[in-house]
């Protein structure tokens, strides 16, 4: 529980302690030259990150995967021959992202290099964004993307598809994931001969309680607003505190189970078609469905609804 405590409040913490290093005078030149490094100089989010196996491997998120408990369910074999880009959903309000770290994943898949992409906007946060590199976190960008693809054979992104807009729709027993309109990540595994795996993560919706923002609603507009505006949303969710189960920041103690699907293997093109690319989505959608449809009896008793594609 307090390893949770600590990741959810963690860019909050970081924060402090990084004014808390203002307010000391003779550090002032350090925090400068670190500041220039990290915003203007370092280019480690775009290529591949720092993750520090020590870092990764640490008993921390071993304690932060039992909380809920996090587990996986591996398909297929995955080989270490090709690359792969993992496409995750749903988006929840906050992701658990360091599920694989701690749940055996370098085990069940050797030879793999995961690296789990998030917005370019969360390495301009002074020391969180080192959290993020060790962790092997990189940018989402297509520059990043890219890179991370040419490093070779066994290299691996987790891109969470519906971003933003999806997270406006993560609330307990539902699947509803913006899927239709994503098709960048489809042509980067096409151009780079990548294979496709569809990840299906239950009870990833279950550990927030969010706000009705249905479409139509004030909240739903203001929300919608800050996106087009800054590029992400904030949902507006709560939790359980740490020493009640009624209201805050931390997430429910609900079983996620994420399941990794057999592979969508893809032909390698540096220009691919539309028509193309929509191909490959409808198998990969069909896949997606097909995990859905196997495992919600077991790991979505609770569900309100059928997985849905809402756009």
């Amino acid at each position: 529980m307090l390893a949770v405590a600590i990741w959810s409040v963690l860019i909050v913490i970081a924060t402090a302690v990084f004014l808390l290093l203002c307010s000391v005078p003779p550090l002032w030149p350090l925090l400068a030259v670190y500041l220039i490094w990290a915003l203007y100089i370092d280019k480690m989010p775009e290529y591949g990150g720092r993750s520090s196996k020590w870092f990764r491997s640490s008993i921390f998120w071993r304690y932060f995967a039992d909380y809920y408990p996090a587990s996986f369910l591996k398909e297929a074999e995955l080989p270490a021959d090709r690359p792969y880009v993992f496409g995750y959903h749903p988006h929840d309000s906050l992701l658990t992202v360091c599920e694989y770290k701690a749940t055996g994943f370098s085990e069940a898949f050797p030879g793999l290099k995961p690296h789990l992409l998030t917005l370019k906007s969360n390495f301009n946060m002074p020391f969180y964004r080192d959290i993020l590199l060790a962790l092997g976190i990189c940018s989402v960008s297509r520059e990043s993307c890219s890179n991370i693809m040419k490093s070779g054979p066994g290299s691996a992104i987790t891109i969470v598809v519906g971003g933003a807009a999806e997270s406006l729709s993560a609330h307990p027993g539902t699947a509803d994931l913006t899927l239709r309109k994503r098709l960048g990540f489809i042509r980067i595994a096409i151009q780079h001969g990548a294979d496709l795996v569809p990840v299906f993560s239950f009870g990833e919706n279950d550990i927030y309680q969010q706000m009705p923002n249905e479409k139509g609603t004030t909240i739903y507009a203001l929300q919608r607003k800050f996106q087009s505006v800054f590029g992400f949303t904030l949902p507006l969710f709560h939790g359980r505190g740490l020493l009640n189960y009624n209201l805050g920041l931390m997430p429910y103690r609900r079983r996620i189970v994420a399941v990794i699907g057999k592979p969508i293997h893809t032909e390698k093109c540096e220009k691919p078609s539309i028509e193309e690319v929509k191909r490959v989505q409808e198998r990969y959608i069909q896949e997606l469905t097909r995990i859905w449809n196997t495992y919600k009896d077991q790991f979505a008793k609770a569900r309100l609804r059928e997985l849905n594609i809402i756009e």
